[in-house]
């Protein structure tokens, strides 16, 4: 019987036949070939193992803080209560958990990878309020605009289309933008409740953890064990810490979020909220291309180069976003949908497909959301931080200094830091993709092998329309919001 015609389940061998885990591992990744839109089971189409609990557990943390930090932000503008922000957490986490990490991408399509949050549209969101846009308009329009960049392939054109230079560019800047972040976010906690120092010995511990950990080549071990020691760390150096969050269930029903008087207390949208929220829209999904193709990018340098029945498909990845977008949204959900880096990153580095760790993220998602007290422990600040460091922004650093490898890949990646600093990530990664392909920068031989179209009319298309999507909502510098 050919490997080909064979079955994961004909083709699987007990770790107990390699000589080492990696091996297991690796031949894991080998023999997956995942059915696109059709029924995968565990056991029958994939495994489950112990190195599934770690992007789980990564994956539950970041979903907790990153869809509390976007409800709180929109509770700030409508003048909504800290109980608002609580619940709606609670909501989140059953929508992601049972919807989408179990039904999707566990047994419809494990090449997509899991929907998340859209980090970068926080900060948007006093914009989004103050120009007259309603979160049920913004979901579903980000939703409409991402299945139509995903039914036009044009997702997997542009990760395509982005070169080695760009990538690690891309991947240095956010790394080390988000690792400063942290550092400085966790220095100022730690200030605030006028303990100095915790943040030094917090910090001092997970470096030497994290290094141990990457010299025996164990990183994948890095979230709960550096995540544990922070807050073991804190807890003894004097931080006070409660629960205060009880179990429970959120209200499930659209029509109490999207009341007059109940939920978010703006009742459903009209035709101009839907107009307003246009220029957001498009920029949310601008964003998605650079986000998607980062974790695509870990998956390629720690799997096998067999492996490619299981990696990651960036435009079924925006299908399922899209979808999650507006199904979450209707239901009353906070969350601003993108793929899920607190998942893919420590999958990727633990050498795990997406849907073992899916089903274990689903189940871990249900328990914090009811629980209550997990989501007190995934918000206090050394947990968090630390897990936010190790997971995601250490790794974006190294994965993208391993694909900065020449002269020519390095003057890519500094132009793009540049051009990301300068503006942002979605500024910088459009212009260098143009500026790369069209041979301006980087290698010149790449370039004259590209078709006209991929070479110019693309590149030019993505940057206009992120440029045009930036300049409506007022975010290049010292340029005012055309809107």
């Amino acid at each position: 019987m050919s490997t080909e015609s064979s079955s994961y389940k004909q083709l699987h061998k007990p770790a107990s036949s390699f000589e080492t885990r990696d091996s297991y591992l690796e031949h894991e990744l080998s023999i997956m070939k995942f059915k696109r839109w059709g029924i995968n089971l565990p056991f029958k189409d994939y495994g489950i193992e112990i190195e599934d609990t770690i992007p789980a557990l990564a994956a539950t943390i970041g979903k907790v803080v990153m869809v509390t930090a976007m409800a709180a932000a929109f509770a700030t503008q409508f003048g909504l209560s800290p109980e608002f922000v609580a619940e709606n957490v609670r909501l989140e986490l059953l929508i992601a958990g049972v919807l989408f990490a179990v039904v999707f991408a566990a047994v419809l399509n494990p090449n997509t990878n899991l929907a998340g949050t859209h980090g970068p549209m926080i900060p948007l969101i006093p914009l989004i309020a103050a120009a007259g846009g309603h979160p049920l308009a913004l979901g579903i329009m980000v939703g409409v605009f991402g299945l139509l960049l995903s039914a036009s392939k044009g997702g997997s054109k542009l990760v395509e289309l982005s070169g080695e230079g760009v990538r690690g560019g891309l991947l240095i800047y956010l790394g080390a933008v988000g690792l400063i972040g942290q550092v400085a976010k966790l220095e100022s906690w730690s200030t605030g409740i006028e303990r100095g120092y915790v943040s030094f010995g917090v910090i001092f511990v997970t470096v030497v953890v994290y290094a141990y950990l990457a010299k025996v080549n164990k990183r994948w071990l890095a979230i709960p064990l550096c995540s544990f020691l922070a807050g073991v760390v804190a807890f003894l150096m004097g931080t006070p810490f409660e629960f205060v969050t009880e179990p429970g269930l959120p209200p499930l029903s659209p029509m109490f979020w999207w009341g007059e008087n109940t939920g978010w207390q703006l009742g459903w949208p009209e035709l101009s909220h839907f107009v307003a929220v246009i220029p957001f829209a498009i920029l949310a999904v601008a964003m998605w291309s650079p986000d998607f193709l980062g974790h695509r990018v870990f998956q390629e340098l720690n799997y096998p180069r067999k492996a490619d029945g299981v990696l990651m498909n960036v435009d079924d990845t925006m299908t399922v976003c899209s979808i999650r977008q507006i199904v979450g949204s209707v239901l009353g959900g906070s969350n601003l949908a993108s793929s899920w880096g607190t998942y893919m990153i420590p999958a990727a580095i633990a050498k795990r497909p997406i849907p073992g760790g899916a089903i274990l993220t689903g189940v871990m998602c249900v328990l914090a959301g009811v629980l209550g007290y997990p989501m007190d422990l995934a918000m206090w600040e050394p947990v968090l931080r630390v897990a936010l460091l190790v997971g995601v922004f250490l790794p974006l650093l190294e994965a993208g200094m391993q694909m900065v490898r020449d002269t020519q890949s390095s003057q890519t990646a500094g132009v793009c830091m540049f051009a990301c600093a300068f503006v942002n990530p979605v500024f910088g990664w459009a212009l260098t993709m143009l500026l790369d392909n069209m041979g301006l920068i980087g290698d010149k031989e790449r370039a004259d092998r590209l078709k006209f179209a991929d070479k110019f009319v693309i590149p030019m298309i993505a940057f206009v329309i992120c440029v045009g999507a930036l300049a409506l909502v007022g975010q290049l510098p010292g340029i005012p919001a055309i809107l």
